[in-house]
């Protein structure tokens, strides 16, 4: 795990995303929206596991950097969907996209038993780490 961690700090962020100043605490915002698509704020802070309030502040800071944008939902007009915006993506993608073909390149050999245990095995890493 030392090395995984120690290699991945390592990874040079390419010049678009540097030129942003983007925090550590916006790489798995960043990762949901990317992989995922398109997401309420409620939605992220669920998956976040943080406050709505502290994701809403993410998303106006990433919105004025022009790497976020907020839009009506088609079906309920109350409700903002946040995704990367098209001048942002190529850029945020090159950068993230390496760490989830890593992933999938270690996790497809496996049984969906094996994946399963190795999830609730980092899971149990990181409820220790909080512990």
């Amino acid at each position: 795990m030392p090395r995984i961690v120690g290699r991945a700090k390592r990874l040079k962020v390419p010049d678009e995303p540097a030129s942003l100043a983007l925090a550590p605490r916006h790489l798995s915002l960043l990762s949901y929206l990317l992989f995922d698509g398109p997401a309420t704020v409620n939605d992220l802070a669920e998956r976040l596991e943080v406050a709505p309030t502290t994701v809403s502040l993410m998303v106006a800071e990433l919105s004025r950097k022009g790497v976020l944008e907020r839009r009506e939902d088609e079906r309920d007009r109350r409700r903002r969907i946040v995704s990367i915006t098209d001048a942002r993506r190529p850029a945020i993608d090159a950068w993230l996209a390496r760490g989830a073909r890593a992933w999938r390149v270690a996790l497809e050999p496996l049984t969906p038993e094996q994946r399963r245990v190795f999830v609730e095995t980092f899971r149990a890493y990181e409820d220790a780490l909080d512990a």
